[in-house]
């Protein structure tokens, strides 16, 4: 049986087995796991459990995956994976070049913000692997390097090109009568309140207070409330209160009647999440750093700053 006891900046983990004892230090607890469970294996003549890649990923969404929110993605893409030939290797043999390889045949067919994506997920499954199953002694995927990052997107919308789309949405001010009447509410209420579309379109009328709305499922697992706007409340007043939902239409049916309506007023390179950005932008001239956060549920407010970036001619004028 292994212990480990922080000692300094280091992990000492001491190993007892048949009475001989072993012990070692390393810089993280998760290399001493490692390590304890891989020198017991050896001393025992025992080997790890000869599971594959593939049923590891079947384990993880039966019992992590498939109970946690958001862990829908996690599965669809997991067993995507099952499908590739690194779902054949077995764990014990597991070791850097497969996801390598696997990376390899991944950016052949997808971006790279994807299979760094990706790469997160086999992280956890690994992670799961070592110190919840021992199934896995190393870490297969530390070493390996991920796609470099994409440049951060940052689309503004000017006046002229909201107006464009709400007017090749059809809507023309009023309640809204048809799908795309909610759609193009639903762009002009993201403007006001930097709030993701799944938000958006999630909102209950029980979340609704007079200034503000209350968010149950957000993309960082945080309930927030987010505070109206004149505008946003004005929005707000005139969706009828028909049903459960405030913004009554589905995901899928926003996503298509917003590319018609950008294709159909020749709007090029917008998406409908870019309203989140300029939503940020315009709030930054009316919120500090930490309102601001508090608000779009931003937990490190450091990538806030660039939206804070004002020149040295601006500050001077600050000045005086």
């Amino acid at each position: 049986m292994a212990s480990i006891r922080k000692r300094g900046l280091t992990y000492r983990v001491e190993l007892y087995k048949d009475g001989r004892r072993e012990s070692a230090s390393f810089p993280t607890r998760q290399q001493a796991s490692a390590w304890a469970v891989h020198r017991e294996a050896e001393l025992s003549g025992t080997r790890l459990p000869n599971h594959t890649v593939s049923e590891a990923f079947g384990k993880f969404v039966e019992e992590v995956a498939s109970k946690r929110r958001g862990g829908k993605w996690e599965v669809s893409r997991l067993k995507l994976m099952q499908r590739d030939k690194l779902a054949d290797v077995a764990l014990p043999a597991l070791r850097a070049i497969h996801i390598a390889e696997w990376r390899e045949r991944r950016l052949r067919e997808v971006s790279g913000a994807s299979v760094r994506r990706e790469m997160n997920l086999l992280q956890a499954v690994f992670k799961m692997c070592r110190r919840e199953w021992g199934w896995l002694a190393i870490d297969p995927i530390k070493d390996v390097g991920r796609p470099p990052n994409p440049v951060a997107r940052r689309r503004r919308i000017t006046q002229d090109e909201i107006d464009r789309i709400t007017l090749a949405l059809g809507y023309n001010g009023g309640a809204p009568q048809r799908s795309s009447d909610y759609v193009a509410l639903a762009f002009l209420f993201a403007i006001e309140t930097a709030m993701r579309s799944g938000e958006i379109l999630a909102l209950r009328w029980s979340d609704v207070s007079e200034k503000a709305v209350e968010l149950r499922e957000t993309k960082n697992g945080d309930r927030r409330r987010v505070p109206l706007s004149s505008v946003a409340r004005g929005i707000v007043a005139l969706l009828p209160r028909a049903g459960e939902r405030v913004f009554a239409v589905s995901g899928p049916t926003r996503d298509a009647l917003f590319r018609r309506a950008r294709d159909a007023a020749r709007i090029d390179n917008l998406h409908f999440h870019d309203s989140r950005a300029e939503a940020i932008w315009r709030l930054s001239k009316k919120l500090d750093v930490m309102e601001l956060a508090r608000m779009i549920g931003h937990r490190d407010i450091r990538s806030l700053m660039h939206y804070y970036a004002a020149s040295a001619e601006e500050l001077a004028d600050r000045l005086g």
